[in-house]
């Protein structure tokens, strides 16, 4: 992680319909994230790790009713995870 980026953690795979999901990555406080949509296709042909370094400015505000969860599991995966294991 460089000073111009900010770590997050993955939180969530919100599957949109058959063929697309939504990775989730926030901010350990849950305010902020970054949503990546990727084929189920794709998801099989690419890896997924637990934590990302993103530039702040590729960051969205997270509706309030998430912040409180995401900032659950990315405690959870910091916990538990090194941002490149493979989950």
């Amino acid at each position: 992680m460089s000073d111009e980026t900010v770590r997050v953690w993955l939180v969530a795979r919100e599957y949109e319909h058959e063929d697309m999901v939504t990775l989730v990555y926030a901010t350990p406080d849950g305010q902020r994230a970054v949503f990546q949509q990727r084929s189920t296709r794709m998801l099989f042909d690419s890896t997924v790790t637990a934590g990302l370094d993103v530039e702040p400015d590729r960051l969205e505000a997270v509706d309030p009713e998430d912040r409180e969860r995401y900032a659950t599991e990315a405690e959870r995966m910091a916990e538990r995870h090194d941002p490149d294991d493979e989950v």
